[in-house]
């Protein structure tokens, strides 16, 4: 009895829905545009932030200071690993 049941329920929804053609929803484009945008804003503040790393550990090394520029400089690498992985993984998921 069951298998008649769900034979016709089978049947029936796929007489009703059919099979829906996807499709990319609405605004998907300006979405997309605007992740584009991110992804130049990630990778512009990546490169700034390793460059004023850099300038810093020259500052500091030429004047003798504290060396406080290494972890800004591993924090900005961490960061761009992070950043890097994040998009991989949207790019498989997607």
């Amino acid at each position: 009895m069951s298998q008649i049941l769900c034979a016709l329920q089978d049947t029936v929804l796929t007489q009703v829905v059919g099979n829906p053609a996807p499709e990319a929803p609405p605004l998907a484009d300006k979405l997309m545009h605007l992740g584009k945008y991110f992804t130049w804003l990630v990778q512009l503040s990546g490169i700034t932030a390793i460059t004023y790393g850099g300038g810093r550990f020259a500052w500091e090394k030429w004047n003798g200071g504290n060396l406080q520029s290494p972890k800004m400089i591993a924090g900005a690498v961490t960061g761009g690993a992070v950043a890097t992985s994040a998009g991989s993984i949207m790019n498989m998921v997607a």
